[in-house]
C-alpha cells in the first residue's frame, strides 16, 4: 500500500509546518530560534513538514534536516521542491528574493531533467536524508515567468515530470506534484499529466476562492492530495482587520477591495464572537479536497495560536451569515456541513 504524502498531528489535526519562515523570509531568525519552532511543533504532535531550496537558499532545508533526523523516519513526512538550482557565491546580497541573511548561494531557474535530478540530490544532501516524501515543481505560473511561461510549461511536461517519475521509481521520492500560487497552471498541467499531490497557496481561502469552481472538484475526482498554504493570504486574515493600518495580501499591500471584504468578515466575526484566524483556518480545512494545511510560523507561540484556532468552536450561524451576506460562495463547503 502506498504511503501517504502527509501525516496529521498525533491528535488528528490536519496541520503541518511550512518552512519559508525557517529560511528567514522577510526577517531573520537564528539557528536556535528556528530549532525551537520545529521542536515545539514536533512536541505538539506535528508530523508533516515542507521546505524548498528557495527558502533562504538552502537554509530552511538545513534547519529542518538537522531537527528531524533524530526522529524515526517512518513517523514523519517531508516535502521539498524543484525548479531553482543554487550556485555557491562568496559575496551575496543581504536580501535575496525576500529572504534575508541567506546561505552563500545564488539561484537560477532550471526545469531540465538534469537540473531536476541535481536539485533533488542537492536537497537530500542539505537535509542529510535519503528520501523525500513529496517533491513539488515550484512556481511555474505566468505571473512568475511572464512571456516565458509557455516554454516553462512545455519543459515541465516533457522533462521535469518524466525525470521526477524516474526518481520516484528509483526510490528517492514518493509523491510528485506542483507547488504554486496559481490555480490555472494546475489545471493546464492536469490536462496532460497526473499528479499525486498539490501544494496550493492563497487560492482557496476564506477571502479568495478562485480555485473553487474548476480546480477543487478536479482534485477530489482525481484523488490529488491537496496541501493548502497561505490560508491567511500572507497576513490579512492572520489578525484583526483594520482600515487604519496597512494590510498584506499575497505578499503585497492589500488592495481596497480585499480590505473591504475582510472588514465585512471581521464584522460578522465580532457579531458571533469568532476570531478571524479561526474562521480562515477552519474554512480551508472544510473542503473535501484539503488533506492538510501547512502553516508558516516564526515562534512556538504562533504555532500554538494556530492550534487554538483549529480547536475554536464556531457556531453554524456564523457560516450561514457569511453566505447570506455574499462573503463566501453558497457552493463553498463549510465546517459541519455534509459534503
Amino acid at each position: 500500500m502506498k504511503t501517504p504524502a502527509f501525516l496529521p498531528c498525533t491528535d488528528g489535526a490536519r496541520l503541518g509546518l511550512g518552512g519559508a519562515p525557517l529560511g528567514n523570509l522577510f526577517e531573520a531568525m537564528d539557528d536556535a530560534q528556528a530549532r525551537a519552532v520545529i521542536d515545539a511543533a514536533w512536541a505538539d504532535g506535528c508530523r508533516s513538514f515542507d521546505t524548498a531550496p528557495h527558502y533562504g537558499h538552502g537554509l530552511s532545508e538545513r534547519r529542518l534536516g538537522d531537527a528531524l533526523r533524530g526522529h524515526p523516519r517512518n513517523t514523519w513526512r517531508l516535502s521539498s521542491k524543484v525548479g531553482r538550482l543554487l550556485t555557491p557565491q562568496a559575496q551575496v546580497p543581504r536580501e535575496q528574493h525576500s529572504y534575508v541573511n541567506t546561505l552563500p548561494f545564488i539561484q537560477h531557474w532550471d526545469f531540465s531533467a538534469s537540473g531536476v535530478r541535481r536539485s533533488v540530490e542537492d536537497s537530500l544532501q542539505r537535509l542529510g536524508m535519503a528520501q523525500l516524501d513529496a517533491v513539488y515543481i515550484h512556481d511555474i505560473d505566468a505571473a512568475t515567468h511572464g512571456p516565458g511561461a509557455a516554454s516553462v510549461l512545455r519543459q515541465v511536461l516533457n522533462e521535469t515530470l518524466p525525470e521526477l517519475t524516474r526518481l520516484k521509481q528509483a526510490g528517492l521520492i514518493s509523491h510528485i506534484g506542483l507547488g504554486v500560487n496559481d490555480h490555472q497552471i494546475v489545471e493546464q498541467v492536469l490536462r496532460h499529466a497526473d499528479l499525486d499531490v498539490l501544494m496550493l497557496a492563497g487560492r482557496y481561502t476564506l477571502l479568495d476562492q478562485t480555485a473553487l469552481p474548476t480546480l477543487m472538484p478536479q482534485l477530489v475526482k482525481r484523488q490529488v492530495a491537496l496541501a493548502l498554504g497561505g490560508v491567511f493570504n500572507s497576513g490579512i486574515l492572520a489578525t484583526r482587520v483594520s482600515a487604519d493600518r496597512p494590510m498584506t495580501f499575497n505578499y503585497a499591500p492589500a488592495a481596497k477591495a480585499w480590505v473591504d471584504k475582510a472588514l465585512g468578515m471581521q464584522a460578522v466575526c465580532d457579531q458571533h464572537g469568532v476570531s478571524l484566524p479561526a474562521a480562515a483556518l477552519q474554512f480551508a480545512l472544510a473542503h473535501p479536497a484539503t488533506q492538510i494545511v501547512m502553516l508558516g510560523v516564526r515562534s512556538a507561540a504562533q504555532w500554538q495560536a494556530a492550534r487554538q484556532a483549529d480547536r475554536e468552536v464556531i457556531p453554524s450561524d456564523f457560516w450561514q451569515q457569511l453566505r447570506h451576506e455574499g462573503l463566501i460562495p453558497a457552493e463553498a463547503p463549510i465546517p459541519g456541513e455534509a459534503a
